[in-house]
């Protein structure tokens, strides 16, 4: 069977989307029969069935190398001609669309994935009533959806109030032998000139305004000495403030994981998660977490793993940083590391989501992994 996957959110230096479609794309050829591809933006047009298949767009400024490709017609056309047997869609723009169109034609399966809260994301930024409309409009777009997958029990919640009802719990996974405490090798108080001493914290992701950074350096500026934060995914080398340093994006996982395992813990903001997949990278590498109690991240952080603080709320993750530093957090790693074992690996979440697919259209399940009737997330 021929599984497609196509987004526009993906670029060789975008997240948490990029880092499941190809985690995905190499479990199943590892594990499976099925040919799979991923059908994205990309410098020129490339079609390469069972791989990393592109349409050419533009640059959008301002973004981690994101491209938008302006024509459905060309991006229908493109997956016509990879003739899959099932198409899962990573956005709810004209690639849904064109998606659902292809599905129609062949009488396919068609699924989408909800990694990204557009309503809310656009609520805050134009207003609640922007934000309602997109909201409408995501039930239209998903309404012709066989199914909705959504990475976390918050989200199925929301779907369910926007009345969609098709949804199913989700959630992704990490590869535990690239993220593992392993990768703890960086001196990075060597490497950034910092005493001995310092309690180093480190972010990674975009610094878009969801993410709440203004929240982190406003927690540092009241730290001071001896906290320093390192941000990874600025863009370019920078230091704004005496405690804070700013890296470029860590395109490499290997690399990534380097960072994350040799920080004392991650610290995140972002109040707006569908998931956090880079809170579970952390967890994997065996760091605690400091996030905040908003979205789904208090479905992966509990005080067993870490601390949550207020949403956007200086004093509170300032607090909360602090007092990560007054409990065990070697102790709190190795409680995040087992948690992830247990329950957020690929090889967990993939089977699971591929025995989803088998009761939509013939699709073989994974081996070893029993087929059962796909379970609704109850509307709320």
């Amino acid at each position: 069977m021929h599984l497609v996957d196509t987004t526009l959110f993906f670029s060789p230096t975008s997240g948490g989307v990029r880092r499941y479609l190809t985690a995905k794309h190499d479990w199943l050829r590892a594990n499976t029969a099925h040919r799979h591809t991923i059908l994205v933006p990309g410098e020129r047009d490339v079609l390469e069935p069972g791989g990393i298949s592109t349409i050419a767009g533009h640059h959008v400024p301002g973004t981690f190398n994101y491209r938008l490709p302006l024509s459905p017609r060309h991006w229908t056309r493109q997956l016509e001609a990879l003739e899959p047997d099932l198409i899962e869609v990573g956005d709810a723009f004209h690639p849904a669309w064109c998606a659902a169109r292809v599905a129609e034609r062949r009488g396919i399966p068609l699924v989408a994935f909800f990694h990204s809260n557009l309503a809310q994301i656009i609520g805050q930024r134009f207003g609640d009533g922007i934000g309602r409309a997109v909201g409408r409009y995501l039930r239209w777009t998903y309404e012709r959806f066989d199914l909705v997958f959504a990475p976390s029990r918050q989200m199925c919640r929301y779907l369910g109030e926007l009345g969609i009802h098709r949804t199913v719990l989700q959630p992704l996974g990490v590869d535990a032998s690239i993220f593992a405490p392993a990768r703890r090798t960086l001196d990075l108080r060597r490497e950034l000139g910092l005493p001995e001493h310092t309690r180093l914290l480190l972010y990674a992701g975009r610094f878009s305004r969801e993410k709440n950074i203004h929240v982190l350096r406003g927690a540092m500026e009241q730290l001071g000495a001896p906290y320093h934060l390192v941000m990874i995914g600025g863009g370019r080398h920078a230091q704004p403030a005496a405690n804070v340093t700013v890296l470029p994006y860590r395109r490499d996982s290997i690399e990534l994981a380097g960072w994350l395992a040799s920080a004392d813990a991650l610290v995140h903001a972002g109040s707006r998660e569908t998931f956090g997949l880079v809170i579970l990278e952390a967890m994997a590498c065996g760091r605690p977490v400091v996030a905040t109690r908003a979205g789904a991240i208090p479905e992966l952080v509990d005080e067993s793993v870490g601390l949550l603080a207020e949403p956007e709320n200086v004093d509170s993750m300032a607090q909360a940083i602090a007092a990560l530093y007054e409990r065990d957090i070697a102790a709190l790693g190795a409680t995040a590391r087992a948690r992830v074992l247990a329950r957020y690996t690929w090889s967990q979440a993939l089977p699971q989501q591929l025995a989803a697919y088998a009761q939509l259209g013939g699709v073989a399940a994974a081996p070893g992994v029993q087929s059962r009737p796909i379970e609704l997330h109850p509307a709320p």
